[in-house]
């Protein structure tokens, strides 16, 4: 390992009354990958943005190979050496123009660059880039048209563009299936190998025990622990981050009641194989798998979004097959969407807003709409929620990510449903935040049924009854939540071998 590319010494930095970073002193060494986990709140998104030259810190120092660095603006930060991803891909990307336009927005926005006068080398440049991050897309294509993981991967290769010293990635696998993380992993491990230093957020097990050399904890805007050498303790590193010792979870499967979902049949493909399954009131079940496998496909189907190729679903006895959103609210299913930034949270709302705009109309008398009402069923849901805020008038855009993800639990929670549907309910939260939503999944969970859509295994043990594996459209296994063999539910998932999976077990269970 070579010596310390980035030195934060005594960082200091408050906003108001709240002093987020305390003397934080932190280094980052050159060609080494640095874990950063966290809990929200802890100062992650500070301590990010005053490297990126977002936020100026208002006590310490930072030094970038050995010279003073206080950037003032993210272009001179990237113009040093220091280039992040960050985890909302909307700062990554803009949808409105195309894959090259994107991929060199930061050249093109430099003073005489002459984009109109270079159309056919900007194309060329673009396509370079693409290549290079093994990306197979039309550069011509607008941004606009593509997934959440195809920004993603445009927003990273744009910052690899750039030949970082420092190269910061917020939960940058967030949206990419297991080829599209392992093809950034090797980019990661080539980029170290040239010497960058590596400031990787994440709390994924299979990322941090694939990719990193160190893990550094934060708790309360400080450094509560560093953990290196060749095995790293990523127990210890979350018993620094939380404060206390990390504990499985318990769960406790109870009688299942009166049968709400069954599905006969069901082809949510025209040639992926047909499935049977059954869903009762008080169950809490995960649906598991890798990106592709047709969880997402499986929610939507079920939430009027989607068309499945052929089958029978019945709610309650009868027969369901919802021809939008608005008809499936109507017979009590309710769907939480994943990638909470573009298919859920209303940014110009405040909090009790984002919780009742789907149920205004109980809320409403003669076209008015009474404000005290809303306020009160905010109130309820931020206590039982344990959501962070002043305020049920707070806008949205003040909370962390975890928060903002608590509230999006709450607009559904908030009103009785027979199905509901949470997809990636988890995704970009810390562990707190997750074992918070997930024993408030829970503990709601009497007299509905709950379907929970996610990507890690870690996610489905700590919050379901039964366990779902998704693969190729179709239901590949079904596990139920109780000395559960890791082995075969790893199996089941990746199609690995069992010695394969048993090591991928011991990671998604250490």
């Amino acid at each position: 390992m070579n010596g310390t590319l980035c030195d934060l010494r005594g960082v200091d930095k408050s906003f108001g009354d709240n002093r987020v970073l305390k003397q934080l002193n932190l280094s980052l060494p050159a060609g080494s990958v640095t874990v950063l986990m966290g809990a929200n709140g802890a100062g992650k998104s500070t301590l990010v943005k005053i490297l990126s030259g977002v936020h100026a810190l208002d006590a310490g120092s930072i030094t970038l190979l050995g010279k003073d660095f206080r950037p003032s603006t993210p272009s001179e930060a990237i113009r040093a050496g220091v280039v992040t991803v960050h985890q909302n891909i909307n700062d990554g990307v803009i949808p409105d123009l195309d894959v090259a336009s994107n991929l060199l927005i930061d050249q093109l926005a430099e003073p005489g660059y002459g984009f109109f006068l270079k159309r056919r080398q900007n194309y060329a440049d673009a396509e370079r880039i693409a290549s290079q991050m093994g990306l197979a897309l039309n550069v011509r294509q607008s941004v606009a048209e593509l997934g959440v993981a195809d920004r993603q991967l445009i927003a990273i290769a744009r910052a690899m563009a750039h030949d970082p010293q420092l190269l910061i990635l917020d939960e940058p696998t967030s949206s990419l299936s297991a080829s599209e993380a392992e093809r950034l992993f090797l980019l990661i491990e080539r980029l170290s190998a040239k010497g960058v230093a590596v400031l990787y957020i994440s709390h994924r097990m299979s990322d941090i025990r694939r990719i990193a050399n160190r893990i550094v904890s934060m708790r309360d805007g400080e450094i509560s622990g560093v953990f290196e050498g060749e095995e790293l303790d990523y127990e210890g590193a979350v018993n620094a981050m939380l404060g206390h010792r990390m504990t499985d979870a318990d769960i406790s499967i109870g009688a299942p009641g009166r049968r709400v979902l069954e599905i006969t049949d069901l082809r949510l493909l025209s040639g992926s194989k047909p499935f049977d399954f059954n869903l009762s009131e008080n169950e809490v079940v995960a649906v598991t798998g890798l990106l592709g496998s047709g969880k997402s496909a499986f929610a939507q189907s079920l939430f009027g979004l989607g068309r499945p190729a052929g089958g029978q679903i019945r709610i309650d006895g009868k027969d369901y097959a919802p021809a939008n959103p608005k008809a499936a609210i109507a017979r009590g299913v309710f769907m939480s969407a994943k990638d909470r930034a573009n298919n859920a949270v209303v940014a110009d709302f405040d909090i009790t807003r984002n919780i009742t705009l789907p149920f205004l109309a109980r809320y409403s008398n003669l076209s008015f709409i009474k404000r005290s009402d809303e306020r009160s069923t905010a109130n309820e849901m931020i206590e039982a929620l344990s959501i962070v805020c002043q305020g049920e008038t707070d806008s949205i855009g003040t909370l962390s990510g975890g928060n903002q993800q608590k509230v999006m639990l709450a607009r559904w929670l908030a009103e009785q449903c027979r199905l509901l549907l949470l997809d990636e309910p988890f995704q970009g939260v810390d562990i707190r935040a997750r074992r918070d939503i997930g024993r408030k999944i829970r503990e709601t969970a009497k007299n509905r049924a709950t379907l929970v859509f996610v990507s890690e295994l870690d996610e489905a043990l700590e919050v379901a009854d039964r366990i779902i594996v998704m693969t190729e459209h179709s239901v590949a296994a079904e596990f139920r939540n109780e000395n559960v063999d890791l082995n075969e539910i790893l199996t089941a998932v990746t199609g690995a071998m069992p010695s394969d999976a048993g090591s991928a077990a011991r990671t998604a269970h250490a």
